[in-house]
């Protein structure tokens, strides 16, 4: 069976819903879509969100602080378990991890903290990535095999942004934010795009809305599927799916064997 999972950034679920979300995600098709940043409190999920058309089973993880982050998971296949957070390790009071359990292998869906708004938000960053590193090793020695999607917030190499050497100095692109990234590489997981598109340049999946950078593909690619090696036979196919439109993010996605 070959699925199709998809992760996105919609900048305000709310507000990609006026821009015709259930549209897009007919569109997409895939069999489970992960959104980021959210931005929405339980009260206020409408139906739409509740039951997305094509789409029985929406999981929310909701940030306590409102019309901040938040990460909901779309599934046309019933998880086996859901869970909230990085474990015990850390309080999730932003709700930016959500993980759905399947038979064949865990899905954690995570929208990782922007540390560009001072020093102790890309400290609080660095310490979400080292939590989460953790979380991962400990579900893989329980024996499961692991898809990590979303917005992680840090362009990895000079080839996933469009201005690297102006960006040396930006959170996003810092030695140290990067290095966390191949830290997480030398634990053997891998950037799916990078499996099939290894050299590929000017693949992107965020553009700032300021400048008017996607017009002319001034971007950042922030927006990974990483899996643990165990899964990397299964994965047949990565994508970015630049030509979605609705966020300052666009979809990403994997086709997946199990």
């Amino acid at each position: 069976m070959l699925m199709k999972l998809i992760s996105w950034n919609v900048n305000g679920l709310r507000a990609v819903m006026r821009k015709g979300l259930p549209e897009i995600l007919l569109q997409l098709n895939g069999d489970i879509v992960c959104l980021q940043e959210t931005k929405i409190q339980e009260d206020q999920l409408t139906q739409d969100m509740l039951k997305p058309q094509g789409y029985p089973y929406a999981d929310y993880h909701f940030a306590e602080r409102k019309g901040y982050s938040g990460v909901a998971t779309y599934s046309k296949i019933e998880p086996e378990q859901v869970q909230r957070g990085l474990g015990n390790r850390w309080d999730d009071q932003e709700g930016r991890v959500l993980l759905t359990r399947f038979s064949d292998f865990t899905l954690l869906n995570i929208y990782f903290p922007n540390g560009q708004m001072g020093e102790d938000r890309l400290q609080y960053k660095l310490d979400f990535y080292e939590e989460a590193l953790h979380y991962f090793e400990s579900l893989r020695k329980q024996g499961e095999k692991l898809v990590i999607c979303g917005d992680y917030n840090t362009a990895h190499h000079p080839i996933d942004l469009a201005r690297p050497k102006e960006n040396e100095q930006t959170s996003g692109f810092l030695p140290i934010e990067r290095a966390w990234m191949d830290k997480l590489e030398d634990h053997g997981y891998l950037d799916t795009f990078r499996l099939f598109h290894p050299e590929v340049p000017d693949r992107y999946s965020w553009w700032s809305y300021r400048t008017n950078a996607r017009p002319r593909n001034i971007g950042w690619r922030i927006d990974y599927f990483y899996i643990s090696p165990d899964l990397k036979e299964n994965v047949k196919d990565a994508f970015i799916l630049d030509q979605i439109m609705g966020s300052d993010h666009c979809p990403v996605g994997i086709d997946l064997e199990i």
